[in-house]
């Protein structure tokens, strides 16, 4: 009996073996580089599409910390311009509603011959 248990486990340790190298010789398959595979556009702001199909590459204790690190620095400077951006424009628009504001008939039509009424 014992010697049938042991080449039992022969024939299932070389059978896992055979799965794992594929039958290709004990050549295993060439493993695929750990990078992102969807680089980020350099000349132009990221947008949501860019965002969802970004993948940070896993290294074997969880995210490799320099690209990660790189893609965070880059979405935190875009956000900072576009915060910057948008209270600027908001600025320029309460000055706009401020000055139409202070000049009411300005605004008024002109009827056909140029006058206001």
């Amino acid at each position: 009996m014992f010697w049938f248990l042991l080449i039992a486990l022969v024939v299932v340790v070389a059978a896992v073996t055979l799965a794992v190298l594929g039958g290709r010789g004990g050549v295993l398959p060439e493993a695929e580089p750990d990078r992102v595979a969807w680089p980020l556009p350099a000349g132009r702001p990221l947008g949501r599409a860019d965002l969802e199909a970004l993948r940070l590459p896993v290294a074997p204790r969880g995210y490799r910390m320099a690209e990660t690190d790189d893609v965070l620095d880059r979405l935190a400077a875009e956000l900072a311009e576009r915060d910057a951006r948008i209270a600027e424009l908001e600025a320029a628009l309460a000055g706009a509603r401020a000055a139409a504001a202070s000049a009411p008939d300005a605004a008024a039509p002109e009827d056909d011959e140029g006058r206001r009424p």
